[in-house]
């Protein structure tokens, strides 16, 4: 992924509409897939990964019949090398700018209260490539809060920063100089200090896979996963911000913004993950159709479909799986599809009434970076 970073990748009627408001009730839970069902294959499929060593195991959107994505499954993306780790001589330090440096193996960390988290994450370049559109998944995450290992190293009063800093390394030039670094991302404080970060060890009730930060990463809900550090080797407060390649350099997004006539050019460190959703797949069950999709980003009060250009029709959600930092799985039922090729967008709309923007909206149109493409999705599929 590192080295791609560098490389910028620049009608239905309203009596369809009035017969899908009555099939909503039929279908208003996603899954399991029910017996007897087929999927249509989207005719826009991803091209081909050419990093297939930095960006393994993505999200086929055809595939999604779990709220959880199983751990083979999930995503997985490297910046610099994937580093082969002993858990017998591994251990994390705590230090900078605080009263009591701390060395902790593993075994140290276990032996912490344990917490867990439902947490989607997507990596911000997600959709922002043709061949990138699976960098997504849901886990059931536990390890123990990083707000108290925090509390007991004691951070001095000057500490306003923390940085992860993780064993995965590269030569990084940055001008004339050319240097050895591990990949390192920071949040302030505060952000760290949020009960719902985890040092984590554990992913959908096992250790966490090698690909996926074995044997410990920091899980940040609502953060995008360029935030959530694998591999991790030290944490250190600091009474500066920290500005890394991966915090001011590639992970950064430009974008037009218009100041009173003025274009400005705005630079800004990827962060917090974005309102976002997508349609995962088309399903047939004899002469019934139906939508399934995803939304997430945000806490979620509705998702709306359209179909080629009719208007927007209301989605269910599926209640029977639900956290506060997990995906919504929804669905919509298709009444009588013609045949031929159709369009299927989706954009979802938090509680606090943000939505999803579009395509031409200037919050997409006006960026020139692929990070944080959260603007509506649209799929291809054709019907016979």
């Amino acid at each position: 992924m590192h080295r791609i970073q560098r490389r910028e990748l620049l009608i239905q009627g309203s009596a369809a509409l009035v017969a899908i408001a009555a099939l909503r009730a039929s279908r208003a839970y996603a899954f399991p897939t029910q017996a007897g069902e087929d999927v249509v294959p989207w005719l826009d499929q991803p091209t081909e990964n050419p990093d297939p060593v930095g960006i393994q195991s993505q999200l086929v959107w055809e595939d999604l019949n779990s709220w959880i994505t199983p751990n083979d499954k999930f995503f997985s993306i490297s910046h610099f090398n994937r580093p082969t780790i002993d858990e017998k001589t591994w251990s994390m330090e705590i230090g900078g700018m605080v009263k009591r440096p701390l060395k902790l193996t593993l075994a140290d960390i276990r032996a912490r209260p344990r917490q867990e988290v439902v947490f989607t994450v997507e990596c911000s370049g997600n959709h922002g490539f043709p061949f990138f559109t699976g960098g997504i998944g849901n886990a059931r995450w536990a390890g123990t809060p990083l707000a108290s290992i925090l509390e007991e190293a004691g951070v001095l009063d000057q500490g306003i920063e923390v940085v992860f800093f993780g064993t995965d390394e590269s030569e990084v030039p940055i001008r004339d100089v050319k240097m050895k670094q591990n990949f390192a991302r920071s949040m302030s404080l505060a952000d760290a200090m949020n009960p719902d970060n985890l040092l984590c060890y554990e992913m959908n009730g096992a250790a966490l896979p090698a690909p996926n930060g074995f044997p410990l990463r920091l899980i940040a809900p609502g953060w995008y996963g360029i935030a959530n550090v694998k591999w991790l080797k030290r944490i250190e407060v600091r009474d500066t911000r920290f500005m890394s390649v991966m915090m001011a350099r590639d992970y950064v997004t430009i974008r037009e913004e218009d100041h009173n006539g003025e274009t400005v050019w705005a630079e800004t460190s990827v962060g917090r993950a974005l309102l976002k959703s997508a349609p995962a797949k088309v399903t047939r069950k004899g002469s019934d159709y139906a939508i399934v999709g995803a939304a997430w980003g945000a806490p979620i009060d509705r998702v709306e479909v359209q179909i080629d250009q009719a208007p927007w029709a209301p989605a269910t959600i599926d209640h029977s799986e639900e956290a506060e930092h997990a995906w919504k799985i929804w669905s919509l039922p298709w009444a009588n599809p013609s045949p031929g090729e159709h369009t299927v967008t989706s954009r979802a709309v938090s509680t606090t009434g943000q939505i999803q923007p579009a395509m031409d909206d200037p919050l997409i149109a006006k960026k020139h970076t692929y990070w944080e493409s959260n603007g509506q999705v649209t799929r291809r599929v054709k019907i016979a």
